[in-house]
């Protein structure tokens, strides 16, 4: 069973940065396309970033080009979303997600709470 910790969320100024983790157990999920998705309240979930398994390419929402990067270190079964020059339109609770087959792959993490005020 393949379980996604995330952590990292907060509260922050306009203009600051935070970096999100997420830790996977129960499964090496290496080969795995990893993504980062959120929901803002009365939204719908909206995908932010990917980062395939193999090759490692990584896949951004124009909304966080240049301001979001993703990572991975599959030693740790864990991906990263390094948040820089956050808006309040980043305001959401983030979910870690994954996939053998893609994006929007059937495992979510529970979701980390990230607000941005101006």
């Amino acid at each position: 069973q393949v379980q996604l910790l995330e952590s990292g969320g907060g509260m922050v100024q306009a203009g600051r940065s935070l970096r999100l983790s997420c830790a996977a157990s129960g499964r090496d999920l290496s080969t795995y396309t990893m993504g980062w998705f959120r929901q803002a309240p009365g939204n719908e979930r909206e995908f932010v970033a990917g980062i395939r398994g193999s090759g490692g390419n990584t896949y951004y929402a124009d909304s966080v080009k240049g301001r979001f990067t993703m990572s991975r270190d599959n030693a740790k079964n864990t991906v990263y979303l390094q948040m820089n020059n956050l808006k309040p339109d980043d305001t959401a609770v983030y979910y870690c997600n994954a996939g053998a087959a893609g994006l929007a792959g059937p495992y979510w993490g529970q979701g980390t709470q990230v607000t941005v005020s101006s």
